[in-house]
């Protein structure tokens, strides 16, 4: 598992690099790094210049286009480039693939006519609603319901259980110290 480094910030005059964990690529990127590299543990500028052309569908892709992407990476993700040879390790190629601005199937552009309000794009929701404050101990009750489409949500979400003679249906955070209320 790779390990990168974030900063972070203390105070006013406290500055350090954090270890942030990232996951391991997924098989199928595993799978194309080594198709590319013919199994190797590094990806050149011509192999990477395939990859581009094969599958990102990249026809007017250069080596010389692949050469500049191995240089940013290789610039961003390593201290010391003047000792690094200018190919991708598999987690640098793992780090290329969510780059929009090297990576162009990756396109950051909103393709959608945005001139509508917001509240045509989104359903405000809610989760838990019926809750009057957190989720073990607290009361369940129907006034944050009503507050809650008062506000304008659109769609409640409701824990719903049998009591305990299975005749009536309680609204209730299943598994926690809630006092129910009855549905109806």
């Amino acid at each position: 598992m790779k390990r990168e480094l974030g900063r972070y910030k203390m105070g006013l005059c406290f500055s350090d690099k954090l270890r942030m964990n990232r996951g391991a690529p997924p098989p199928d990127v595993v799978a194309a790094f080594a198709e590319y590299t013919e199994g190797g543990n590094h990806m050149t500028a011509e192999q990477l210049c395939r990859f581009l052309v094969d599958v990102q569908k990249e026809t007017d892709a250069l080596v010389s286009d692949a050469e500049k992407i191995l240089e940013r990476i290789t610039c961003s993700r390593h201290h010391i480039t003047k000792f690094l040879r200018h190919t991708l390790n598999l987690d640098d190629f793992f780090s290329f693939l969510f780059l929009d601005d090297l990576n162009h199937p990756i396109v950051s552009k909103v393709h959608q006519d945005m001139a509508s309000p917001l509240s045509h794009y989104f359903i405000y929701t809610s989760h838990n609603s019926y809750l009057t404050g957190n989720q073990i101990n607290s009361e369940c009750s129907d006034v944050p319901l009503i507050k809650a489409l008062q506000r304008g949500v659109r769609a409640l979400e409701l824990d719903l259980w049998p009591n305990s003679t299975k005749e009536d249906i309680l609204v209730l955070h299943g598994w926690a110290w809630t006092p129910p209320v009855e549905l109806i």
